[in-house]
């Protein structure tokens, strides 16, 4: 008699080992983020791939087979258009999802272009990283408290990772006087602001500047010595070249959307330690 419960235990816990959370995000370091936290728990799948552009891009059906299967929802929940738009549609199709605001906690900056609007580029600032990992972790385990002790162990490792990252990027901009620097689509505001740095942007309100705008980003750029000029592969260069070409700056294609987020903020701060005075 005691066979078949020995065997039956030992099946039950191997399929429980096997089932994984599936999890959906709206960009890929916020994947990054939860399979740091869910290990090897955890199935992600991103919403706007890595050659989208999360202000303008729309769900395909294969997408939404994704959304349908979902456990949890991670959104940024910073007023990027993407969830604007989708947000509505992605609850309705799965009643049993939970939509976890990545947002949570998080201060948000004013969008210089649209005052009524907060600027959504929360996860590019490691302070604000480190609040997102603790949402992520406490949905996980609110979900699958089986294993609670690794999402609470591996939030640990990764936000010792995130501050450390933090203030490696401290001493790297520690000296600059400046502290000026140029992008083409204005990404990188809570960067700025952790670091004491001021970005100027080449678009305005998603456009390409007029001529005459041009030409005052042209006047900008040469009165605080601009050195270098952040693109982004999402976006047009045109204007970038236009204002590289006559100021003698370097066009450096850096991706906001990066999945990997610590290597990419450590190039940034190193573009920017060679690149601003």
């Amino acid at each position: 008699m005691t066979i078949p419960v020995i065997i039956f235990t030992f099946l039950f816990s191997t399929a429980s080992a096997g089932n994984r959370l599936n999890i959906v995000v709206t960009i890929a370091p916020q994947a990054e983020f939860v399979e740091k936290v869910g290990g090897e728990y955890v199935n992600v799948s991103v919403m706007v791939p890595a050659a989208g552009n999360p202000h303008t891009y729309e769900l395909t059906p294969s997408q939404l087979k994704d959304v349908r299967d979902a456990d949890l929802y991670f959104k940024l929940g910073s007023g990027i258009e993407f969830e604007l738009m989708w947000m509505g549609k992605i609850a309705s199709i799965n009643k049993g999802l939970t939509i976890i605001d990545n947002s949570a906690g998080i201060t948000l900056i004013e969008n210089e272009e649209e005052k009524a609007a907060k600027d959504p580029h929360i996860w590019l600032s490691p302070k604000n990283a480190v609040m997102m990992i603790g949402s992520i972790k406490d949905a996980l385990i609110g979900r699958d408290s089986e294993h609670a002790d690794v999402y609470q162990k591996n939030a640990e490792v990764y936000i010792n990772e995130l501050n450390s990252l933090d203030r490696e990027i401290r001493e790297k901009l520690k000296d600059k006087k400046k502290r000026v620097f140029m992008v083409f689509h204005p990404a990188w505001v809570y960067f700025a602001r952790d670091y004491g740095l001021k970005e100027i942007a080449i678009e305005s309100e998603g456009k390409e500047p007029t001529i005459a705008g041009l030409r005052s980003i042209i006047d900008m750029a040469r009165e605080n010595g601009i050195k270098v000029i952040f693109i982004s592969p999402q976006f047009s260069t045109r204007s970038a070249e236009v204002v590289a070409k006559e100021t003698g700056c370097k066009i450096v294609a850096v991706d906001d959307l990066s999945k990997d987020y610590t290597g990419n903020m450590r190039r940034v701060a190193g573009v920017l330690k060679e690149g601003i005075d």
